[in-house]
């Protein structure tokens, strides 16, 4: 009897679908550096010119630019770090998404009633969701509009895989 319970147990958490999602990011380090040192270059070389013709407060401005330019470029790193999880198994769809600063909002839904819409072919501002006894979310915001339809796709499939798993039970 408890080997049967122990059983039906480690199959309630057997896992069809586990994926981190991460907002795509194209400049590397590396590449922020390089790009950070020319334009430096170049706005100084801006700066100087202008300097030499008399109107030094230039220098200033472009002292300025820069330091905003590398704000910004740390803010949209920060941003980057931000994420979601998204779990599917017998009992439950999970998704958590993570904040830059690491805390998380959870939901759980239903999968037995999950349904995943998104248009296909995708568009920009095409959106996947899913929904459940009412319950709706949008998941991978931050995905390209083709990301989003690989995943929705994916989640279809382990869907279809989780329901075709379940062990029939007539009344």
């Amino acid at each position: 009897m408890n080997d049967t319970k122990a059983n039906v147990d480690s199959a309630a958490h057997r896992i069809f679908f586990d994926a981190i999602l991460h907002p795509h990011r194209s400049l590397s380090p590396f590449g922020f550096k390089l790009l950070m040192a020319t334009i430096a270059f170049m706005m100084l070389s801006v700066g100087i010119v202008f300097a030499l013709l008399g109107a030094w407060p230039v220098i200033g401005f472009c002292g300025a630019e820069l330091l905003l330019l590398y704000v910004m470029f740390r803010l949209n790193y920060r941003a980057g770090r931000a994420y979601e999880r998204v779990r599917l198994n017998e009992r439950t769809f999970e998704v958590r998404k993570y904040s830059p600063a690491g805390a998380f909002d959870a939901w759980e839904l239903e999968p037995t009633w999950l349904r995943v819409d998104m248009d296909n072919p995708p568009e920009h501002d095409s959106q996947l969701t899913v929904t459940s006894r009412g319950r709706r979310l949008i998941i991978g915001k931050f995905l390209t509009p083709e990301e989003r339809l690989e995943l929705a796709n994916a989640l279809k499939d382990a869907l279809y895989l989780r329901q075709s798993s379940l062990p029939f039970t007539s009344s």
